[in-house]
C-alpha cells in the first residue's frame, strides 16, 4: 500500500481516485461501500423513505443495521430482492407501500433481523412459510392491512417471536394456531388483534393464554353471551390491563345484553372471601364456585394451577370435573393438586378491592394440617424454637462442666498444710469436700461460701492468712447472711458465726 499513500497525482490528490484503490486494495465492491442516489445514509443507517420507488434499489450497502424503505411505491418483495444477505440488518421498515405479495424465502437474505413493520400495506393473506429464516424476529407489525386469512404453518420458523401486531384487518377467527402449531413462537407475551372482525373468542383457552401475556380485543364485534361476560368480569377483577384500558370498547358492559339471564342464580351482594379446603392424598374434594347458588349454570370456568376446565369439556377419567352447578371436583386428588384455584363465573356484580374469588386447596394429612393452611408454617417455627432451647442448655451444660473439671489447682499437694497453699477461691475449688483440713471437724451439712481471691501467687513465700474453719457454719446461717456484697472478704470467723 505505500505506493498509494506516497505517489501523488501531479502536486495534489485526487481523493475519488484514492477511495477507489483502497476499497480494491481491501477487497470491499465499490457497490457495498456506496449510497444509493435516492437514499440517505448515516454510519450504519440507510433511509429510502419518501423516495417514490416502485422497485428496491440495486446495489444497497451491506453494512446496514437499519434499512427504512417506507412511504414508497413498492408492491412486490421478491425472493432475490437484495443480491446478498444483510448479516448485519437488525430493522427493517416496509410499511406505508402496497405490497400485496411476498414471495416465499424472501426473508431469507436477513438472517438476523429482529423488527420487521409491514404495517400499512395491501396483505390480504399469510401463506405457509411466509416468515421463513426469521428465527430471531422478535417484534413483527402487520396492523392496517387487509389480512382475512391466517394459513396453517405462516409463523413456523418464528420461534423468538414476542410481539405481534394484526390490529385493523379483517380476521373473523382468533389465531390459535400461534399457540399451539409446531414451530411458531414459544414466548409470545404481546398480541393484538383489536378491531377485526371477531365474533367470538375461545375463552376456556384465553383464560390460559392471558396467564401469561397481553391479548388486545378492543374494538371487534363480539357477540355478548355468558361465557364472554364472565370473562370480561374476571379479567376487570384481575385488573387485566388490555381490559382496563379500553373497557369501553368492549361488550358486556352497563348491564347491557344477557347479563340478566347469566347472573339470576347468583348469590346477592354478600361479601366473597378466600376459602381453603384440605383434602388427604387420594381423596376426593368438592370446591363450590365462590358467590353462585347451588342451582344449574350455563358458563362457568376453574382456572387451576395446572390448567383452565369447564363443564362442557369435561374427561370422565380425569381427576378435575366441573358440574353443572359449578362445583369443581377432585378425584384422587395428588400432592401437585395443591394451590390457587379461581371459579369463573358470570355473577353480575362488581367487585370490591377486599373481595377474593380464590379457594386454596391444600393436599395433605389433616391429622397434621391446621384448617386455616397456616400449620405447616407454624409448625416449622415452633420446630425451630425448640431446637434453639435446646441447643443453648446443651452448650450452657458444657461450660459449666467446662468450669469445674478444668480450672487449674495447684493445690493437691498441700492438702496437709492448711496454712499454706493457695488463696480462698483455689482452697475451696479444689479442696476434698469431705476433709478441708487435717484438723477439719467433719458435718453432714452442705457448706456454700464465696470468697474472693488472695493478692498473692500461692508460689511465692509471705505470711498467710490461716485457713479458716468451716466446720461449724450451717446452711441457714450462710443464707442469713447472703446479702453480703461481692467485695466483702470472709477471712473473720465471729462473722460467720
Amino acid at each position: 500500500l505505500s505506493w498509494l499513500f506516497f505517489v501523488p497525482f501531479g502536486s495534489r490528490w485526487n481523493p475519488a481516485t484514492a477511495a477507489l484503490l483502497l476499497s480494491l486494495c481491501l477487497g470491499v465492491p465499490p457497490s457495498v461501500a456506496t449510497c444509493p442516489p435516492c437514499c440517505l445514509c448515516a454510519s450504519d443507517i440507510i433511509s429510502c423513505s419518501r423516495s417514490n420507488l416502485s422497485t428496491l434499489p440495486s446495489a444497497l450497502p451491506g453494512y446496514a443495521t437499519r434499512l427504512d424503505l417506507s412511504h414508497n411505491a413498492l408492491t412486490v418483495l421478491p425472493m432475490d430482492w437484495i443480491p446478498r444477505p444483510f448479516d448485519r440488518l437488525a430493522t427493517l421498515i416496509l410499511s406505508r407501500n402496497s405490497i400485496s405479495r411476498i414471495e416465499q424465502d424472501a426473508f431469507t437474505v436477513t438472517p438476523h433481523l429482529l423488527h420487521l413493520d409491514l404495517s400499512s400495506n395491501r396483505l390480504t393473506a399469510l401463506n405457509t412459510s411466509i416468515f421463513a429464516g426469521l428465527e430471531e424476529l422478535k417484534e413483527l407489525l402487520l396492523f392496517g392491512n387487509q389480512i382475512v386469512q391466517i394459513n396453517p404453518g405462516a409463523f413456523s420458523d418464528v420461534y423468538s417471536l414476542q410481539r405481534l401486531y394484526l390490529s385493523g384487518n379483517r380476521l373473523t377467527a382468533f389465531p390459535l394456531g400461534l399457540y399451539w402449531e409446531p414451530g411458531g413462537p414459544r414466548n409470545l407475551t404481546f398480541l393484538d388483534l383489536s378491531y377485526n372482525r371477531l365474533s367470538e373468542v375461545p375463552v376456556q383457552r384465553l383464560l390460559s393464554l392471558t396467564r401469561h401475556g397481553g391479548i388486545y380485543l378492543q374494538g371487534n364485534p363480539l357477540v355478548c353471551d355468558c361465557a364472554l361476560f364472565a370473562l370480561l368480569e374476571y379479567w376487570m377483577w384481575k385488573q387485566y390491563r388490555p381490559l382496563v384500558d379500553f373497557r369501553g370498547e368492549y361488550p358486556c358492559r352497563d348491564g347491557s345484553g344477557p347479563v340478566s339471564e347469566c347472573s339470576q342464580e347468583a348469590v346477592s351482594d354478600m361479601p366473597l372471601k378466600a376459602q381453603t379446603y384440605q383434602v388427604e392424598p387420594g381423596k376426593s374434594l368438592r370446591v363450590p364456585c365462590t358467590g353462585l347458588a347451588s342451582h344449574r349454570q350455563e358458563a362457568v370456568f376453574w382456572v387451576t394451577p395446572g390448567a383452565v376446565v369447564n363443564s362442557s369439556t369435561n374427561d370422565p377419567s380425569a381427576n378435575l370435573i366441573v358440574s353443572p352447578n359449578g362445583t369443581l371436583e377432585i378425584r384422587g386428588a395428588l400432592m401437585e393438586d395443591s394451590g390457587m384455584y379461581v371459579c369463573v363465573a358470570a355473577r353480575g356484580r362488581h367487585y370490591d378491592p377486599s373481595e377474593s374469588l380464590e379457594a386454596n386447596v391444600v393436599v395433605g394429612n389433616l391429622s397434621t394440617s391446621s384448617a386455616s393452611g397456616s400449620a405447616r408454617g407454624s409448625g416449622a417455627e415452633h420446630f425451630n424454637t425448640a431446637f434453639t432451647t435446646l441447643a443453648s442448655c446443651v452448650v450452657s451444660i458444657i461450660l459449666v462442666l467446662l468450669y469445674l473439671y478444668l480450672t487449674p489447682c495447684r493445690c493437691r499437694g498441700n492438702r496437709g498444710g492448711g496454712s499454706r497453699g493457695c488463696g480462698g477461691r483455689a482452697f475451696i475449688l479444689c479442696s476434698d469436700p469431705r476433709e478441708v483440713e487435717s484438723g477439719q471437724r467433719r458435718s453432714n451439712g452442705k457448706r456454700v461460701a464465696f470468697l474472693e481471691p488472695q493478692a498473692e501467687d500461692c508460689d511465692i513465700g509471705g505470711p498467710k492468712t490461716p485457713a479458716m474453719n468451716l466446720g461449724h457454719v450451717t446452711t441457714e446461717g450462710i443464707l442469713k447472711n447472703g446479702s453480703r456484697t461481692v467485695g466483702q472478704t470472709l477471712t473473720d470467723t465471729a462473722q460467720i458465726a
